[in-house]
């Protein structure tokens, strides 16, 4: 879900503006939301930290716009496997906010997993440099994301991912009538932009019901599959095909940031919609 909601925004944000495609997206989950969940929804923000899910949620909408704006400019793979960074950022804002000690092992995976970015977004390469500026400032919005998620770990998910939706539905929906442009749309154009909060949603949504039936150390890997579903889908849709050092960074981001979640399991069990 994950991947084809970053793959859709590709197509989209080449020809719309970022802020015009994420309001859609997140205006469309909210609505699927507020119709599926049971009443009354005003408990949904009951919460004892306001303040730490605001930036929580802001972080998150932070995330969509930064991202979407690397998928305007890189190839699928290679902006997915960039902000796949995160995990190894939590880890080092993990020592000083959160008090956990960074073992030898953890060090060497989060430095192994800064060489596969260098790998993918080498000097002398083709990405684009904007491009990868946007990826990174996602990547350490999404770090900072996750760690707000361990901070919340009380908090009801549902609610949690209600008020992402509330946040991201206001703050693009603000932004967008001043960015309005793009060709006219098509019945097909706007079935592509509706299924950014289906994908969206239905993605948070198994990614929480899955925490919900086995253990973190046997999802935490699993979620670098997203890396192999971008490739896949920057193959047949964009016949964008990375090469053979960015493929090897994507491996070493990859088993870096299993190595990094298999270790952190062992002590935390975290947020279901991280």
């Amino acid at each position: 879900m994950f991947a084809c909601l970053d793959g859709t925004t590709k197509v989209l944000t080449a020809h719309y503006p970022v802020p015009v495609v994420a309001a859609v997206r997140y205006g469309t989950q909210l609505l699927l939301m507020t119709a599926l969940l049971p009443r009354p929804r005003r408990t949904l923000f009951v919460t004892t930290r306001p303040v730490l899910v605001a930036v929580r949620s802001l972080s998150l909408v932070v995330v969509t716009l930064m991202m979407g704006y690397a998928l305007s400019r890189l190839p699928l793979a290679e902006a997915t496997s960039i902000v796949f960074l995160a995990p190894m950022l939590l880890a080092l804002l993990a020592g000083p906010v959160l008090g956990e000690r960074l073992s030898m092992s953890r060090w060497l995976a989060v430095i192994g997993g800064f060489l596969g970015v260098l790998l993918v977004v080498r000097p002398g390469g083709t990405l684009d440099a904007l491009g990868v500026m946007f990826a990174l400032l996602a990547a350490v919005c999404n770090s900072i994301y996750q760690l707000l998620s361990r901070l919340l770990v009380g908090e009801r998910t549902v609610s949690l991912l209600y008020q992402s939706a509330v946040a991201g539905t206001l703050v693009f929906g603000v932004v967008a009538p001043f960015v309005l442009g793009g060709p006219a749309l098509t019945p097909a154009t706007v079935a592509l932009m509706f299924s950014l909060g289906v994908s969206g949603g239905l993605g948070h949504l198994f990614f929480t019901l899955a925490f919900r039936e086995a253990p973190t150390s046997l999802l935490a890997p699993l979620s670098y599959l997203q890396l192999l579903w971008a490739a896949l889908i920057g193959l047949l849709v964009f016949h964008q095909v990375p090469d053979a050092l960015s493929l090897l960074g994507m491996l070493v981001i990859a088993v870096s940031g299993i190595s990094v979640a298999l270790r952190s399991t062992r002590r935390h069990t975290p947020l279901a919609d991280a």
